[in-house]
């Protein structure tokens, strides 16, 4: 689906640098390519003779599985590829360990791991250490273990809420699992899903990137679809009609609803 996603993107661009400028309210209604006929199929057919090199696909891969750390894909893909690696596989190892570690809930082990391999990174990073001070205090609260949940926030947590009102009501968030008797079914229960330790391992992982001066700390891939959403937004901002991406997992496209003749 990726490369179903950069054509649409180039797509979209080619049509904002055209368009999306345009100081003309007619040239700002007119819909793209016939779009506006809801013909996505055509949209669709069109977007698949955009030519995309094997290689800049299989390069954009091989920096997803780097940057996010799987050493073992990456390895495989490279021989399957025949895709040379950006660097040597083998400095991944401690990355992959701290990521497995937070994954596996075992916050505190990939908290002294990193401060083995790069002891600024948590001073220097407030956030990301609140961020993994709240993932201890979350498995504590996943284990039932209350008494030592509040102990922690109290010692740990508590002088830095009183003092940052974003941190405050992250941390309001996470006590509040304790008034529940089933956490997991609390309107508070994203904060147990794995999604969330997963969200804080790429956040550390993108920070020991920085840390060995590696020039990007986030997957091209991610880039490219924030990129791709800034564009339908701009787009759409301007009133121009086009197949909106509405699910960039299935590439999946739909018309926006048109604004009605009274909205005009």
């Amino acid at each position: 689906m990726a490369s179903v996603a950069i054509r649409y993107l180039r797509r979209l661009l080619n049509n904002y640098d055209m368009r999306g400028n345009s100081d003309s309210s007619e040239d700002m209604n007119v819909s793209l390519d016939g779009a506006q006929a809801a013909d996505i199929k055509q949209w669709t057919e069109e977007n698949s003779q955009t030519t995309l090199q094997r290689t800049y696909m299989n390069n954009l891969v091989m920096n997803y599985l780097v940057t996010e750390g799987f050493k073992e894909a990456a390895e495989k893909f490279a021989v399957e590829a025949g895709v040379t690696a950006p660097m040597d596989l083998s400095l991944m190892d401690e990355r992959i360990r701290i990521r497995s570690a937070i994954q596996a809930g075992s916050i505190q082990e990939a908290m002294r791991m990193v401060t083995t391999l790069h002891p600024e990174i948590l001073d220097d990073n407030s956030e990301l250490y609140f961020h993994l001070q709240q993932l201890v205090l979350l498995e504590l609260i996943r284990e039932g273990r209350v008494e030592e949940a509040v102990i922690y926030a109290q010692e740990h947590l508590a002088e830095r809420g009183a003092s940052d009102p974003n941190v405050r009501q992250q941390l309001e968030r996470t006590l509040a699992l304790l008034a529940f008797p089933q956490p997991l079914s609390s309107p508070f229960a994203d904060l147990l899903h794995p999604s969330h330790r997963q969200k804080v391992a790429s956040e550390l992982n993108a920070a020991i990137l920085k840390a060995e001066n590696f020039e990007e700390t986030s997957p091209l891939l991610s880039e490219l679809l924030k990129l791709l959403l800034w564009a339908q937004q701009k787009l759409l901002d301007v009133d121009v009609t086009f197949p909106v991406m509405t699910d960039l997992v299935s590439a999946t496209l739909a018309l926006p609803a048109l604004p009605s003749a009274n909205n005009k």
